[in-house]
């Protein structure tokens, strides 16, 4: 569970961005926000826009309806202020996809996968964002593959590794994906590392790993 002092700096960074008129954060507002749903980016950056907004935001990127409500989900130790810190603290990854059709890929990751969109960017789109739970993956719009897809297959390159905790929610999750009809470069699988695995193949041939523990 991130830190709490972490996502107060995530809001304080989504509030500097906004009085910095910078152009992608206006579609992370509206796509968090309802009250921005239908605003174009210049009226986004041109409306009023406070220190709980963005609070707001942060708080429903880690799956809770409000602010308050975080910071009541979080761990207690989570809630105490912490001194300097000696180094830095990295609070999450977002591995970035080459794709060919923003509309497609969002469409496969929210029908397919269970994601949802955070936001898209662009008209027409070339950039967006989808999660699910504490998963975060970019998408960014290419005009032709990066990667040569036979070496792709063959070298097993992946573009993203997911995790889940436990055996029994990697066989659920695989479990789902098949009903729903996903497309797998390799179906649930016991490894010699001790961990059970399967890759999934979307619509521009990127491999996505999910993983848990094999027992």
């Amino acid at each position: 569970m991130p830190n709490l002092e972490n996502l107060k700096k995530q809001a304080k960074l989504i509030l500097r961005w906004h009085r910095e008129r910078h152009y992608p954060v206006a579609a992370q507002i509206r796509g968090y926000l309802p009250r921005f749903l239908n605003m174009p980016d210049s009226e986004i950056l041109a409306a009023s826009f406070q220190l709980s907004d963005a609070q707001e935001i942060v708080a429903r990127q880690q799956g809770f309806d409000s602010w308050q409500a975080l910071k009541t989900g979080l761990p207690t130790t989570s809630l105490k202020a912490k001194a300097s810190p000696s180094k830095a603290t990295i609070v999450g990854a977002e591995p970035q996809l080459f794709v060919t059709d923003i509309q497609r890929s969002c469409e496969f990751f929210r029908v397919k996968l269970g994601f949802s969109l955070a936001f898209s960017y662009g008209k027409p789109p070339y950039y967006a964002q989808v999660g699910r739970d504490a998963a975060r993956l970019n998408l960014r719009c290419v005009e032709r593959p990066v990667i040569e897809p036979m070496v792709r297959d063959r070298e097993e390159l992946l573009s993203a590794s997911m995790i889940v905790a436990t055996a029994d929610e990697i066989k659920l999750l695989f479990l789902e994906f098949q009903s729903a009809g996903v497309a797998f470069h390799q179906t649930l699988k016991k490894q010699p590392w001790g961990a059970k695995n399967f890759v999934v193949k979307d619509p521009d041939g990127n491999l996505l790993l999910f993983a848990g523990p094999a027992s």
